[in-house]
This record gives C-alpha cells, structure tokens and sequence, in this order.
C-alpha cells in the first residue's frame, strides 16, 4: 500500500510505501535456537574447562583408565552416530514429503539415544557400586557432572522428538513441524559433536 502527499509548493506527487517489510515465517525461531545452543556451547565449554583442571586430582581415589571401559564406550559411541545418521535420513524424507519415512526414522534414531542413555546409566551404576562415587575426588566430581549433563540433553532429545513423531502424525509436515525437525536436527548433531569431545577428551587421552 503506499500513499501520495503533495508538499506545498510543487505539483508533483510525493510517494510513501507503506508496506511492512516481510520476513520468512519461523525466522525469528530459527535466530532464537542458534542463540540457544550458542548457550549450551557456553556451558560444555566451562565444563570440560573444570574438568581439565581437574582431571588429575584423584584424591588416593581411583584413575581413569581403573575405571573405564573402552570397548564399551565404543559402543556407546556407535549408538549415538548411527542416531545422528538416521536423522540425517528423516531429513531427507522430510524433504521428499514423506511422512511415513519420517515417523520410521525418527523411532529408530529415539532407540539408538535411549540406547546410548541406557549405557550411559550401566555405566554409572557399575561406578557406584565400585565405589567410585562423584564425592570420592574432585576428578570423579567433575566426571560425572560433564557426562550427565550430556546424558541429560540426550534424554531432553529423545523426549522432544517423541512428541514430534505425535505432531507429525497428527498434523502432518506441515511447516510449523518441518522448522521443528530442523531445531531438533542442529540439536541432535550438537549433541554428537560434544560427545565426540566427551570420549576424546575424557575417556580416550586418559585411559590411553
């Protein structure tokens, strides 16, 4: 819409547009979740920073490589990058518009992350029961603190995408949802990046 005023003194037309400026549906949400895990990186960063400072505090407790078991660390760690690569799938079959491709693959990423949770937890009962207990040094302490902070996301993933698959197959892919899967999407992968980090930098160097 745009309106016309004439100033005093001339015969020519003075044109205002007044039309708002347009913007892409969902961009604010987008914007707003980069901002989000901009936050999350925030936070790993001070915990793995605390950890590195503390790593070596052992407090006549036990060491890394007493108390870690690669072989099933690596096993873990599988579960959660073949979950990243199966919603890299769902993605592609959101594109392609295909619902139904979508619901399948997002159930089977959700069991491989509860079956990365699943471990992550055998993990800390086996430690517990050891005796090797987040009160027992400060290297345990900030230990079990990054990984369950991890281990929380994770579980936060899971959820979230549940209730997507319920929003998917009531509503469909319609465009509220895809911007949705795209969120959960950069989340998800977020997560298996920090937990690339996770093993290297706390499990990997130390039992190595």
């Amino acid at each position: 819409m745009s309106e016309t005023i004439a100033h005093e003194g001339t015969d020519k037309p003075v044109y205002f547009d007044l039309h708002e400026h347009e913007h892409e549906p969902g961009g604010s949400t987008m914007l707003g979740f980069w901002i989000y895990l901009m936050s999350d990186c925030l936070i790993f960063a001070i915990l793995f920073a605390t950890y590195g400072v503390l790593a070596s505090a052992y407090a006549a407790g036990p060491r890394p490589d007493e108390i870690f078991e690669l072989p099933l660390l690596a096993v873990n760690t599988a579960m959660l990058l073949f979950s990243s690569i199966t919603y890299g799938f769902s993605m592609i079959a959101m594109q392609n518009h295909n619902k139904q491709a979508v619901l399948i693959w997002l159930a089977v990423t959700a069991l491989f992350g509860a079956c990365f949770v699943g471990i992550e937890l055998y993990e800390f009962a086996t430690l517990i029961h050891e005796g090797a207990t987040p009160e027992r040094s400060a290297f345990l302490s900030a230990f079990f603190t990054l990984v369950a902070t991890h281990g929380l996301h994770v579980s936060f993933g899971i959820l979230w995408m549940v209730i997507l698959m319920v929003q998917v197959g009531k509503f469909g892919l319609i465009a509220d949802n895809r911007r949705r899967l795209m969120c959960l999407s950069m989340f998800w992968h977020f997560l298996d990046v920090i937990w690339i980090g996770v093993f290297t930098f706390v499990y990997l160097i130390r039992v190595i």
